[in-house]
């Protein structure tokens, strides 16, 4: 086993990593860093598929690793999208590698690829195989999820999952489910300047404070809803939007947010909660109130006594001399879909990254190296055929 975690090679993981994050790649616009990581894929002699699944803006990218032999299949899955906001190129300093996407999660998709060719230089595996999958729509709002969804249902599934999201301190075997909020307060009329009979219109800035303040009362109620391991159900605004000056009264306000649950809530009562706060808000102030539910991703749990777990805690205790504590994950990824919808495990571990979701992404190189090994390790372990 130690065989297969020395094989990794530190400069042509770091390589493939600046290969990836040098292409701007936002949501929806995966095209050319997906034709690269095939180009590479392909380079290092593997048969690279191009399923379209649901969007061929962007073709995915998938190539097998079979022995040929009886085992199950282990899949690495990660996107190649990054969220809307200003490139930053790569940079290599100190040992740090940054850039956009270097957290989230180009850096992490360059050390699932070298795991995969440290496996097939060295033939570590002794039965089963290794698919690895890499698509866009990934980041909310401006994705979907909706290509992952096209892999799954073309076939493109393990029996188990790693996906190198920067969660690297537990093992997480429960998530939340997330939708995204978009919440629109609008009047009839024009803009009017406060004495010239702006005060005397409906207030969209009042019934848009009445909707956070009762989405506060929810989120009271709802910090009652809790997981074992720790997690809580909740409703946060974090955006709201009015006016066009402090004394003219506006036509419209907007406000956004999140709704997450745990597993066991059923989401059609998670929607038709939000809907009656909206829509009695709108009854009482006069204003016409509309809002959008985003489901981004479903709520998740797995058995921790599953044999990928026990693969990937001995190999976190060969690579860096310890089992990560069981857990939840605070965020929502693509495990949430592999587990809700298809009952696989999907065990999410990555680099320890700073700065996702901001124009700071950071990852160190020695991290990558370290998920690269632990993904090779635990492949070797759990493709395996078992004794019947």
């Amino acid at each position: 086993m130690t065989d297969v975690t020395k094989q990794v090679d530190r400069e042509r993981l770091l390589e493939t990593a600046v290969r990836l994050i040098e292409i701007p790649s936002p949501t929806r616009s995966a095209a050319t860093v997906a034709d690269r990581l095939a180009q590479i894929l392909a380079d290092a002699g593997f048969e690279v598929e191009r399923p379209a699944a649901g969007w061929p803006e962007a073709p995915a990218v998938a190539v097998r690793l079979d022995t040929g032999r009886a085992g199950p299949t282990l899949q690495f899955n990660g996107h190649l999208d990054t969220v809307h906001l200003p490139f930053v190129p790569p940079r290599v300093e100190n040992g740090m590698l940054y850039g956009s996407g270097a957290s989230d999660m180009k850096g992490g998709v360059a050390a699932m690829v070298e795991a995969l060719r440290v496996l097939k230089e060295t033939n570590a595996l002794e039965g089963g195989s290794v698919l690895l999958t890499a698509h866009d729509l990934h980041e909310s709002p401006w994705g979907d999820g909706r290509q992952l969804d096209g892999l799954i249902a073309a076939g493109y599934l393990g029996d188990a999952v790693l996906l190198p999201e920067y969660l690297c301190d537990r093992l997480a075997i429960v998530g939340r489910g997330m939708a995204v909020l978009e919440v629109k307060v609008t009047r009839e009329g024009t803009p009017l300047h406060e004495v010239l009979g702006g005060i005397e219109q409906p207030s969209v800035i009042l019934a848009g404070a009445e909707v956070v303040r009762r989405f506060a009362d929810l989120d009271w109620r709802l910090s009652a809803r809790t997981h074992p391991l720790g997690l809580r159900e909740s409703v946060f605004i974090g955006q709201l939007h009015a006016g066009e000056i402090y004394n003219q009264s506006p036509v419209e306000l907007t406000l956004s947010g999140t709704r997450r649950w745990l597993p066991g809530t059923s989401v059609d009562s998670v929607e038709a909660e939000l809907r009656e706060i909206w829509q009695s808000v709108a009854a009482e102030t006069g204003t016409s109130v509309d809002g959008r539910i985003l489901r981004t991703r479903d709520a998740y749990e797995f058995d921790p006594s599953h044999r990928v777990v026990a693969c990937f805690q001995a190999s976190c205790r060969e690579v860096f001399g310890r089992e990560l504590p069981v857990g939840t994950k605070p965020f929502v990824d693509d495990g949430n879909t592999f587990t809700a919808r298809t009952g696989i495990p999907a065990i999410t571990h990555g680099p320890d990254a700073r700065g996702a979701h901001t124009v700071n992404e950071e990852v160190p190189v020695d991290e990558l190296v370290r998920v690269a090994r632990v993904y090779a390790a635990t492949a070797v372990r759990f493709c395996r055929q078992q004794p019947a």
